[in-house]
């Protein structure tokens, strides 16, 4: 009797098992269907059945692989053999509106699984990043305009033209067809020679983007950083200084390089006035007559002569020890210079000048802008409104531009009183390392912002709507603007590139 009751527990087991072991439909109906043959009743797999433990049939959780939610339901009926499409024999992923099957056979249950896809990857979710309506963007743009703003002429023409462009500008980006492609990168693999994804890649394969200007050359022969360009009259050369220690004379019909003036240092600063060409270098002021070839040093500063400016018969010269010295003299072939006044007021280094009105403008490390009176060469104003180095001026109708490195561009209007006030802050990612302007094709102004990020920033004034982009491999450290629709730019590589602007088209005139 106790031999019986001690092999009993063996033969249950033995049963249990025998039971267990039904034919191939009653397992595949114990493997899909779970508990009352219904799969979705269960999204659990039986823990004990993957050991190889399990002894109840019918179990309610799964013994085996879980069918999809679009699985039919003859499915369970067919033989154990995996089928074609089941997704462990999927060459690589495969989903539905439940599951993303992977190719280890694993899944990932959620009602997004679209965005997890590659070609997906890069969107942002909806839910993570909310997403502002053209409307309110440009409400909430027109607010800061006039919260900024004093109510004058740059405020109303900005406040009618900002709302329609950027209104427009909101329905351009949400129509474009190809939301992966990026607009503000160039493709390094396309620089080099070597992208293989062609009209796929992400990134841009042009220098530039924007409509209404075109790239005419690029000028190679700087060994180092371009520094300045300029055109003087009545010359077919372009000249053009860099940090290699040269003067670089290009032939503005052929492009190619006429001669090479090497001056033994480096060029800070040059511009031209008439057919004289002045070079800011260490200590000294180099001048020469284009048409003459006259030419003579100015000595006096004191370090390296950052910015230079010219009006009627007065040279100024913004130097590194934060002063400006001033030359008055005659510009005819002796070139009789005599240095007239030192203007001191900056604590630290002089980066940029510009003359506007009866005014000259100046720009230092010490992040601040003076004012000076170029007739009585005494300062009238100083303004602290720039948190950091301030690297360029503009001068347009009425107002001043301003750039700095604290990633801003101020707009400049002088008030009743006299003084000078900001009117408007454009607010870039990246400092602003020098301004220019011109007018387009169809006469509507243009500014140029040389930004930290290599590229070159336009927009249309006084909107400051985006009008384009021009790329550089390195910082674009001077942009110049030149007669028929030319400008030119000259970045840290040594590279001078030629633009313009096309005339626009001849319209036939019609007989009446």
């Amino acid at each position: 009797m106790d031999c019986l009751f001690h092999f009993f527990p063996i033969f249950v087991y033995s049963m249990v098992i025998k039971t267990a072991r039904r034919d191939s439909e009653t397992m595949e109906r114990s493997g899909f269907y779970k508990l009352h043959g219904d799969p979705s009743n269960s999204n659990s797999m039986c823990i004990f059945w993957l050991k190889g433990r399990c002894h109840r049939n019918p179990c309610r959780f799964a013994h085996g692989e879980m069918p999809h939610k679009t699985t039919s339901p003859s499915f369970a009926k067919q033989s154990h053999a995996l089928p074609a499409d089941h997704p462990r024999k999927r060459p690589y992923y495969q989903t539905s509106k439940y599951t993303l099957v992977l190719r280890n056979g694993g899944r990932v249950l959620g009602s997004n699984v679209a965005e997890m896809l590659p070609e997906n990857l890069h969107k942002k979710s909806p839910k993570s990043v909310p997403r502002k309506s053209p409307e309110k963007v440009i409400k909430k743009y027109s607010e800061n305009v006039h919260k900024e703003s004093p109510k004058d002429d740059f405020e109303n023409s900005l406040g009618n033209v900002v709302e329609k462009s950027l209104s427009k500008t909101a329905v351009e980006k949400s129509s474009q067809n190809d939301p992966k492609k990026s607009l503000e990168r160039v493709c390094q693999f396309w620089a080099e020679g070597n992208c293989i994804y062609g009209d796929q890649c992400h990134n841009l394969h042009s220098w530039f983007r924007g409509d209404g200007f075109m790239m005419l050359a690029k000028l190679q022969g700087h060994e180092k950083a371009v520094t300045g360009i300029v055109l003087p009259e009545r010359s077919n050369k372009l000249y053009s200084g860099s940090s290699d220690g040269t003067v670089r004379l290009w032939d503005c019909h052929s492009g190619q390089c006429a001669s090479v003036i090497n001056l033994g240092g480096e060029v800070r600063s040059i511009i031209c006035e008439g057919p004289l060409v002045f070079v800011g270098m260490l200590n000294v002021v180099k001048v020469w007559n284009t048409d003459s070839a006259a030419g003579c040093c100015l000595n006096g500063p004191t370090g390296q002569v950052n910015a230079l400016e010219v009006v009627k018969d007065l040279l100024f010269a913004g130097a590194e020890d934060g002063v400006i010295y001033t030359w008055k003299g005659c510009y005819e072939a002796n070139l009789t210079l005599q240095l007239a006044a030192t203007l001191k007021g900056h604590t630290l280094g002089v980066t940029s000048l510009v003359v506007g009105g009866k005014s000259l403008y100046s720009g230092s490390l010490d992040h601040t802008i003076r004012v000076w009176d170029h007739e009585t060469l005494q300062c009238i104003m100083t303004l602290n409104n720039h948190n950091d180095v301030v690297t360029s001026f503009l001068c347009w109708d009425q107002y001043l531009f301003s750039s700095s490195l604290d990633c801003t561009v101020k707009v400049w209007a002088a008030t009743e009183e006299g003084s000078l006030e900001v009117v408007y802050t454009h607010n870039e990612e990246h400092g602003v390392l020098a301004l220019n302007g011109m007018t387009d094709t169809d006469d509507k102004p243009i500014i140029y912002c040389s930004c930290a990020d290599n590229s070159v920033h336009l927009y249309e004034l006084p909107s400051f709507v985006d009008r384009g982009r021009l790329f550089a491999n390195e910082e674009v450290g001077t942009v110049q603007i030149g007669p028929g629709g030319l400008f030119f730019t000259g970045d840290r590589t040594g590279l001078l590139t030629v633009w313009k602007w096309p005339p626009a088209p001849r319209v036939a005139a019609t007989g009446s």
